[in-house]
């Protein structure tokens, strides 16, 4: 189990991984703004609108990734290495991910491979944290003493069966696309029931 200092370093450093991964996310965009001329900014939100859109969708998907790790790690007062190899195999994914964002952006209407990439780069990020709760849950000594043995794998084993639904349906019926992410929005209600279930009847 290794010291509380060493945690602060690792999240400090995950934490400048996603602010680099979350930045390039935008680079695309900035370098065709570049060529605007005397189009005018109609036109390029017209003929850009499929990257801005794939950009606004990374950046809000980043976003809640870091959110979902920040909680996690609130809890966390200490390190193992299976913690951290999820921890870098969910940097992976994040650092990844403007790639698949660029080819989402680049291809009209988007395209079965394309939303593929994307998806499963979700998937793998997904896949990370429940080995990183999997290790929080797995060895109380690294959660901090006010909230020792709270920790479940509910949320985490939840949010990667259906990311893995959604990266089925993405392949399975390439025309649902990306319409398929809004299976995520199941997570929160079937955690709640599952959590007033596991609550003693009074």
């Amino acid at each position: 189990m290794r010291s509380e200092t060493g945690l602060r370093r690792l999240v400090n450093f995950s934490d400048a991984v996603v602010a680099i991964a979350i930045t390039l996310l935008i680079l695309p965009l900035v370098d065709v703004a570049g060529a605007i001329g005397s189009t005018g900014v109609g036109h390029f939100l017209d003929v850009n609108r499929d990257k801005l859109l794939a950009f606004a969708l990374s950046f809000a998907v980043i976003g809640n990734f870091w959110w979902a790790q920040h909680q996690q790690f609130e809890r966390v007062k200490k390190y193992n290495a299976v913690l951290v190899g999820g921890m870098f195999l969910w940097l992976l994914s994040i650092v990844f991910l403007p790639f698949p964002t660029e080819l989402l952006g680049a291809a009209k209407h988007g395209s079965t491979g394309v939303n593929a990439i994307y998806i499963g780069t979700l998937l793998v990020a997904t896949i990370a944290g429940l080995i990183q709760q999997w290790a929080i849950v797995r060895w109380p000594d690294l959660q901090d003493d006010a909230v020792r043995g709270e920790a479940t794998l509910t949320a985490a084993l939840l949010s990667t069966g259906i990311m893995a639904l959604v990266f089925v349906s993405v392949v399975a019926v390439p025309t649902v696309g990306l319409w398929a992410l809004l299976l995520l929005l199941l997570s929160r209600p079937l955690e709640r029931v599952i959590s007033r279930q596991r609550q003693p009847q009074g």
